[in-house]
């Protein structure tokens, strides 16, 4: 959420600011809530003053054992007047409130301008695209062949957005997993935390789900004889690592905070179809390692380039070929104010796809979660600034390795740094 306080001051700078988001900002009934919401905030003021004074004057009256009738009248009738001045000032707090949450992040100032994907900003590539002799297949294919991903029987139990993996597709995907929390621990120094995957609306309301997409997430009800429970299936361990320091004052010493978990993500996105989305590109449920971090303000840009530079590990242990990009305004997320994608490389396709996004949020999730760090030298509580990414998709890290070690027979070569100990001493998946 934004700070409302610079917004109101800026209403000229927000809108031309956030227009380069895509978004458009009604400055004009934005102006008139705070305009009736000072009106309100003045008589409310002034009523209450009014009866402060009127109180001394009851009191020095009934000293002077006077009729003091018209002096109670005046205050039962203020009082009156005051609740219903207060229950307006709050219902267009409310509804400034309710605007409020709606509106994006702004972008950072390093963030290009621009609206679309053609806009973004190539910042490098990493590795060498492998050169094959041979007819090259797409993962699907490469899967199928090895009976470990089966789209079919998962569409049986589930319907269509969801895969059943066997053998040692099943175990090279759950050894991703592992490798990828061993990296961010043990190299990078990040905390491995397990995380539910059904969190409250609160939980994704502050990360910046709710209320705006909704329809993208899945939810689930809990009933019993008294009351029945709304739940929602997280879209990404971001929501509840994040919500971890919701309504705290953090002590400024245990800064930054760098958490992982891996965990299954559920997303009620439209399946894009087509054969550049086959199999494991997207589906409605899948695995992903996140990282984040929580740091101070002053900290957070540079955070944000280790914070990719770790997810980037990954990709360069596992020798995947990458490019790094720096996305445009029109292309941030909604909470976020600048974000590296990282791209792999996906010989099947001849071209480079998502498989981490990391974010600076500042202070927006920090915000509507109201998370705070006492600043020892200003002596004042500061809000938090948030960072997230991913470190990786499991599935799509997956994907990208059939790919690209796949051999002239048909065999796929494991990545040596996976051999031992997380694929048992195996060389190639059977």
């Amino acid at each position: 959420m934004l700070n409302y306080n610079i917004l109101k001051k800026n209403y000229l700078h927000f809108q031309k600011t956030l227009k380069n988001k895509n978004f458009f900002l009604d400055i004009q009934t934005l102006k008139k809530l705070e305009h009736n919401r000072k009106k309100y905030q003045i008589l409310s003021e002034q009523l209450q003053n009014h009866r402060k004074k009127l109180s001394k004057y009851l009191i020095y009256y009934q000293n002077l054992y006077v009729n003091y009738n018209f002096i109670k009248n005046t205050l039962l009738f203020l009082k009156s007047e005051s609740i219903l001045i207060k229950k307006k000032l709050k219902n267009i707090q409310l509804k400034i409130y309710n605007f409020l949450i709606y509106i994006p992040n702004i972008p950072h100032i390093d963030t290009p301008i621009g609206k679309i994907s053609k806009n973004n900003k190539e910042i490098y590539k990493w590795g060498k695209q492998k050169k094959f002799n041979f007819s090259i297949k797409d993962h699907v294919t490469l899967g199928q062949k090895l009976k470990g991903l089966d789209w079919n029987l998962s569409s049986v139990i589930s319907g269509t957005g969801f895969v059943i993996m066997r053998g040692s597709i099943a175990l090279l995907h759950r050894a991703l997993g592992q490798f990828m929390l061993d990296i961010h621990t043990k190299m990078h120094g990040y905390i491995e935390t397990y995380v539910p995957n059904l969190v409250n609306q609160k939980s994704v309301f502050g990360t910046g789900q709710l209320p705006k997409f909704e329809n993208e997430l899945f939810c689930t009800y809990f009933i019993n004889k008294k009351k029945q429970k709304k739940y929602f299936l997280i879209p990404t361990s971001e929501v509840p690592l994040t919500n971890l320091i919701r309504d705290t004052i953090i002590n400024e010493d245990l800064l930054p905070l760098k958490l992982t978990a891996l965990s299954s993500c559920f997303r009620a996105e439209n399946l894009a179809y087509g054969k550049n989305n086959r199999g494991l590109i997207r589906n409605y449920q899948f695995e992903k390692v996140e990282i984040i971090q929580i740091v101070k303000p002053q900290y957070s840009n540079t955070a944000l380039d280790l914070l990719t530079q770790h997810a980037e590990k990954i990709l360069k242990l596992l020798k995947l070929p990458y490019r790094k990009i720096l996305l445009c305004t029109g292309e941030l997320g909604f909470s976020a104010q600048k974000t590296y994608d990282l791209e792999v490389w996906f010989p099947s396709q001849n071209m480079y796809r998502e498989i981490s996004s990391c974010s600076l949020m500042g202070d927006f999730q920090t915000r509507r979660m109201n998370s705070r760090y006492y600043d020892n030298k200003m002596k004042k509580n500061v809000f938090l600034h948030t960072l997230n990414g991913s470190g990786l998709a499991v599935g799509r890290t997956l994907a990208a390795i059939l790919e690209n070690y796949q051999c002239s027979d048909g065999r796929i070569q494991i990545p040596k740094i996976l051999q031992n100990p997380y694929m048992n001493g195996m060389t190639f998946l059977n």
